[in-house]
């Protein structure tokens, strides 16, 4: 009996489901690069954050980063993506619109919408045409978008009243990163200019951190005894958190030239030789200066490697990938382990997990140093301006080129700093943007009505007549101490 193949899976130029632009190889890695991405975020970020958090914090610092991913998808789809990659409402911001119909979401992917062409008429910046449908470019683009606040979230941790963040994250994504989006990737002005983010070192980290940075002020502290004393609740569910965030960046920088090809290889390669580097110096760092290799610490370095490979991932050799993760390990630590302790508006600020320092410090790093690094043959694989190169092949072209970088930069942080103080003060007329004494002193019980941990039985609240063991979680009283029986004791 002869076997039928159905439409759908026949050659192309076949079905209405398999247009002759198709490339399924393409359209498949696409898709496979943004569910790693995806995965970063949920569960890795929710891994991680529950879990480099004190216990009491555990449900509410996942459910952030939960409550983020699901909220951008909608609005993503319903007016924000056409916002970063539409037609040009403004030099640095596109039209809204939504992308959730038929006819826009099976045709040929095209990004981004304008052309832009020399004074002579010939095309500087041309629109680029995937072989795959807008479906896969909206997927791809929205974990990008996702993830950004999954990261302002990091700084935020241990206090932020919950509605506050429920009302944030939309706010955020529509006045602050479709006009990042927008300007350095969908055809904006420092786009077209020719500034160099292969994949979100300005876009989503060094926004991401000034934001985060820029909230956690608005928003305010921790309470004292959780500044002082903030232990992981379960380290190693951290590091399986931390190793969904390096394998996922796999999809990260691969998955932005937009097809599987040679450039992407490269990207992927760089991507891991330069986290490797940075987690290695910063633990040597570590047992230099403090005498004991830290686990946390090494998870800071590598996603400072992560960070600043990630606008030159594709267009940088392979050494200086490794220059790169030298700096990276290198000089946010500085900024973290002896600046932060030394300027009194870093210490004023509580960014819980460091967003500042691991994120903008690193993207802005990484942008300059890719504005040296960039080799021409690789960014003509994937730039669409022509002539782009780093300092270090052209002391003019590449001059010109660490200044636009240093330009992009200051424009992203610039505009950071002002939308989202603008949020979080219209947010503060509305309701409180910390929680209440009485929930920062609970936590996840009085906040949810659920705790990550019931160690002590099936389910009660933990009763201290009834169990003995801590009165807190982070303070022992050993007058007043009575261990439970079968509990190992440590003398």
């Amino acid at each position: 009996m002869a076997s039928v193949v159905p439409l759908a899976y026949q050659g192309s130029n076949t079905s209405a489901s398999v247009p002759d632009w198709l490339n399924k190889g393409d359209n498949a890695w696409q898709m496979i690069a943004a569910t790693l991405v995806g995965l970063q975020s949920m569960p890795g970020l929710v891994i991680l954050y529950g879990s480099i958090v004190k216990k009491k914090w555990a449900v509410n610092s996942a459910f952030m980063a939960l409550y983020a991913f699901a909220a951008v998808l909608i609005c993503w789809v319903t007016w924000a993506y056409r916002m970063s990659f539409g037609d040009k409402l403004l030099p640095f911001w596109g039209k809204a619109g939504a992308a959730l119909g038929q006819n826009f979401l099976i045709r040929q992917a095209r990004l981004p919408a304008t052309t832009q062409y020399h004074s002579d008429g010939s095309v500087e910046t041309a629109v680029a045409a995937p072989y795959y449908p807008m479906a896969s470019m909206v997927y791809f683009q929205f974990v990008f978008a996702a993830i950004t606040l999954v990261l302002i979230a990091g700084s935020l941790l241990g206090r932020m009243n919950f509605r506050a963040w429920m009302v944030f994250v939309p706010l955020w994504l529509t006045f602050s990163y479709t006009v990042g989006a927008f300007s350095l990737w969908g055809g904006g002005f420092l786009f077209h200019w020719g500034v160099i983010d292969y994949s979100g070192g300005y876009v989503i980290h060094l926004s991401s951190g000034i934001s985060g940075f820029t909230a956690a002020y608005w928003v305010g502290p921790r309470l004292t005894k959780d500044r002082e004393r903030f232990p992981p609740n379960n380290v190693l569910l951290m590091l399986a958190g931390a190793g969904l965030l390096w394998m996922g960046w796999a999809g990260f920088n691969g998955g932005d030239p937009y097809t599987a090809n040679t450039d992407s290889s490269m990207a992927v390669l760089n991507t891991n030789i330069c986290a490797a580097t940075s987690l290695l110096v910063w633990t040597v760092l570590d047992v230099l200066v403090f005498k004991k290799p830290s686990v946390i610490g090494a998870v800071q370095g590598m996603i400072t490697g992560l960070v600043c490979i990630t606008p030159g991932a594709g267009l940088v050799q392979g050494w200086a990938a490794i220059i790169m993760g030298v700096l990276s390990g290198s000089v946010p630590w500085f900024t973290m382990m002896v600046i932060h302790k030394r300027w009194t508006l870093l210490q004023k600020v509580d960014d819980t997990l460091g967003v500042f320092h691991t994120h903008a410090v690193a993207g802005t790093l990484g942008g300059i140093l890719t504005g040296i690094f960039a080799e021409p043959v690789l960014c003509s694989m994937f730039l669409p301006v022509t002539n782009s190169l780093g300092l270090v092949y052209g002391a003019k072209t590449g001059g010109i080129q660490v200044g636009k970088q240093i330009v992009g930069a200051l424009f992203i942080i610039g505009w950071n700093l002002v939308v989202t103080s603008i949020i979080c003060l219209v947010i503060k007329l509305v309701m409180p943007l910390r929680m209440s004494e009485e929930q920062l002193l609970i936590g996840d019980d009085a906040v949810h009505g659920e705790e990550a941990y019931a160690l002590w039985g099936d389910g009660e609240k933990y009763d201290s007549t009834r169990h003995g063991w801590y009165l807190n979680d982070d303070t022992v009283h050993p007058t007043q101490l009575q261990m439970a029986s079968g509990v190992t004791q440590v003398v």
